[in-house]
């Protein structure tokens, strides 16, 4: 075990938008942990990352990071494809693993994730940030103390701003929105009703993209998801992508004796009154500052995990159950059906 005056030495692997907020926190703001490496494929990525954080190793190939007994750990914010072969060469040279969701392409390159990091003894936790915001971890203790009563619906959504990336539009590739954004409402109903999904039954279209119609016909940007748990609780998902106005993450918890409200749509918690008899509000702009204090708080679980040698609060097993559900997902858009979730 590593004693807990320690410094974890920390690798990034992807220097991407998503890549370098861990790439920061880890410079700046971790606890007891100290980026040394980078690494990424493109020389243009990883030289704008080096200005930002000024680390002493920086590779082209993961391989050589691997290679490098200095590194304890490794961040993996790559395209998803890559996930599984980064992980398990990780775990082979016996180097912890943070991996950003999705955590990999199918369950089975799951299982052999959560395998090699259970038979080399190394931590591996999944990037669901929304466990680690303050309002949603306030959620989370105010349902375990009973004040709604039993949990009895969970409704959440996640609408997102951007216009797809043209590789988006293959949902064979994407998985649309029901991957790309809705793995975090999964991941989240799952985390606050404390049960598994039995059944998924989702409804999609294009609303936004009506050019992409004739080529990718089954390209959806709008998705509605209805959800049973084991336990007989109930869960709707909404999901959307391209909205424009902004990104929005809010959830709904109703109990027996009351409700939780988590998040609204404003960026600050102020209203502009002005002479045309207005009220304005600005919208959120970005996941990336809406969960900033999120992603510092789940990367510094991480090190934490490490030190005292504990279970990550964000498991493989996690990461495994949001990849099965987006898959049952998709299966239930395309074919049109409840599809039965296995437990």
């Amino acid at each position: 075990m590593i004693g807990m005056s320690e410094l974890i030495k920390v690798c990034l692997i992807g220097t991407g938008r998503a890549g370098m907020i861990h790439g920061k926190n880890f410079a700046r703001r971790i606890e007891n942990a100290k980026l040394i490496a980078l690494c990424d494929p493109s020389e243009e990525s990883l030289a704008a990352a080096q200005k930002e954080v000024d680390c002493p190793y920086i590779y082209k190939d993961y391989r050589e990071v691997m290679a490098n007994p200095e590194i304890d750990a490794v961040v993996v914010v790559t395209p998803t494809v890559y996930h599984k072969e980064i992980a398990l060469a990780a775990a082979a040279a016996k180097k912890h693993i943070f991996c950003e969701k999705p955590m990999a392409m199918d369950e089975a390159e799951c299982l052999e994730m959560i395998q090699a990091a259970a038979e080399n003894q190394v931590k591996l936790q999944i990037g669901f940030m929304r466990r680690f915001d303050a309002s949603f971890q306030e959620a989370k203790k105010v349902v375990d103390s009973g004040a709604i009563g039993e949990v009895v619906l969970v409704k959440s959504l996640t609408h997102g701003p951007s216009e797809p990336k043209p590789w988006m539009f293959d949902i064979h590739k994407s998985n649309g929105p029901i991957g790309e954004v809705n793995s975090h409402d999964l991941d989240t109903l799952r985390w606050l009703t404390g049960s598994e999904v039995k059944s998924i039954y989702a409804n999609g279209g294009n609303y936004r993209s009506p050019e992409v119609r004739a080529e990718y016909p089954d390209y959806y940007d709008t998705v509605a998801m209805n959800l049973k748990f084991a336990d007989g609780k109930l869960g709707l998902i909404d999901g959307a992508q391209y909205v424009q106005y902004g990104y929005d993450a809010r959830t709904e918890i109703l109990g027996t004796k009351g409700s939780i409200l988590v998040g609204d749509q404003g960026k600050h918690n102020i209203v502009v009154a002005t002479s045309d008899h207005q009220l304005t509000r600005p919208t959120m702009h970005s996941w990336m500052y809406l969960f900033r204090e999120a992603y510092v708080a789940e990367d510094q679980a991480f090190i934490d995990c490490i030190l005292k040698d504990t279970e990550p609060q964000c498991t493989g097993k996690d990461g495994l159950m949001s990849v099965r559900l987006v898959n049952a997902g998709l299966t239930s858009l395309l074919e049109n059906r409840i599809v039965e979730v296995e437990a």
